[in-house]
C-alpha cells in the first residue's frame, strides 16, 4: 500500500524483493499492430475489428505461438501516413526474420496470417517495446511512460509503447524483439543504460528477466552465468543440455565469457558452465494491481554455478 491507501503491485514487489529472474514468457514470434486510439484493457482482443479478419489473425498467431501486441509511438503528435503492422521472429542461429506492412482498413490486417509462415526478410533493426498499458495495470502506465519518453528521446526510430507483455509487478518492462529479451524493474535512467548496452552487444544480469526462447529454469541459468562472468552478447551463450531430477535442474551453458570477466578461464575460449537451478513457490499474495490476494508465483534460483 502507498500512503494514499492505493495498492500498486510494482511497489509491493520491490518492497518484497520479488525476483525477476526466469519470468520472460516463452515465445519466438511477435505480431505488432500500430493502433493510435485508446487501447482496451485486453489489447487486440478488445478492438472492434471486422470479425473474420480478427479471427484469422488470432488463429494464425496461435498456430505460430506468436504474441499479438498493440503498439504506438510515444508522444501526443499524430504520426503521418497509415498505421503499420509487423511480424518479427527470432531464429536461434541469429538470423532474425521480419515482415512490415501498413493498414488502412481492418481487412488489410489479413496480411499478417501469411507473413507468420513466410520466410521474411533477414536482419533488420531491433524493436524496443515499452509496456505502458495502463488500462491493463496501473503500474505499467505510471512506470512505463517515463521510460518510453526517455528511450524515445534517445532512439525514436526503434522505440514503441505496447500493450501487456506480462509481469506487471516488474514495471517498467522493456522487451527487445526479435531478440526476445525481457528486462524489468526499470526507470528512465536505468532503461537508457540497459537498452544502449543491449544494442552494443552487452546484456547484463541486473535487470534481465530472461530470454524468451528459453524456459524459466534455463533463463535463470543464463542469468546466473551473466552475473558470474559479466555482460555478453545475445548469442555468446547457449543452453547445451538440461537435466531434471527430483531437486531441480542441472543446466549446461556453453559460450565464450567476455575479456576481463573470464576469471576462471581464458578470455575468448569456449567453456562449459554447469548451473544448478531450484524452484520454489511464494506465499499467496496480490501480484497485480487488480488481481486477487490469493496468487502465488514460482521463483527460480541458481544455487550453484561452476565450470564443467
Amino acid at each position: 500500500m502507498t500512503t494514499t491507501g492505493r495498492f500498486f503491485c510494482a511497489v509491493a514487489a520491490r518492497t518484497r524483493g520479488d525476483s525477476i529472474v526466469g519470468t520472460a514468457p516463452h515465445g519466438t514470434a511477435w505480431v505488432l499492430i500500430e493502433y493510435r486510439g485508446g487501447w482496451p484493457a485486453d489489447g487486440f482482443d478488445g478492438l472492434d475489428l471486422e470479425p473474420g479478419t480478427k479471427a484469422l489473425v488470432f488463429a494464425a498467431a496461435r498456430a505460430a505461438r506468436a504474441r499479438v501486441l498493440l503498439v504506438r509511438r510515444h508522444g501526443r503528435s499524430v504520426p503521418q501516413g497509415p498505421p503499420s503492422w509487423a511480424v518479427l521472429r527470432y531464429d536461434a542461429t541469429g538470423v532474425h526474420r521480419q515482415h512490415w506492412g501498413t493498414w488502412g482498413r481492418d481487412e488489410d490486417l489479413a496480411q499478417i496470417a501469411p507473413a507468420l509462415t513466410a520466410p521474411g526478410e533477414p536482419g533488420g533493426r531491433p524493436v524496443v517495446l515499452v509496456c505502458t498499458h495502463g488500462l491493463h495495470d496501473a503500474c505499467c502506465a505510471v512506470r512505463g511512460r517515463p521510460v518510453a519518453r526517455a528511450l524515445s528521446e534517445r532512439r525514436p526510430d526503434l522505440v514503441w509503447e505496447c500493450t501487456h507483455v506480462g509481469g506487471d509487478r516488474f514495471a517498467a518492462n522493456v522487451v527487445v524483439v526479435p531478440d526476445g529479451v525481457y528486462y524489468g524493474n526499470l526507470d528512465a535512467g536505468s532503461a537508457v543504460t540497459v537498452v544502449e548496452e543491449h544494442l552494443a552487444g552487452r546484456i547484463g544480469a541486473e535487470h534481465l528477466r530472461g530470454y524468451t526462447d528459453l524456459f524459466p529454469p534455463q533463463q535463470a541459468a543464463v542469468a546466473a552465468v551473466l552475473d558470474r562472468f559479466g555482460p555478453a552478447g545475445r548469442h555468446d551463450y547457449a543452453v547445451a543440455r538440461t537435466f531434471r531430477d527430483d531437486d531441480g535442474w542441472r543446466i549446461r551453458v556453453t559460450g565464450r565469457p567476455p575479456g576481463p570477466a573470464a576469471a576462471d578461464g581464458e578470455a575468448g575460449v569456449e567453456i562449459a558452465i554447469d548451473v544448478d537451478v531450484r524452484a520454489r513457490r511464494t506465499p499467496q499474495r496480490q501480484l497485480t494491481c487488480r488481481g486477487p490476494a490469493t496468487s502465488s508465483a514460482v521463483v527460480y534460483e541458481a544455487v550453484s554455478v561452476r565450470q564443467g
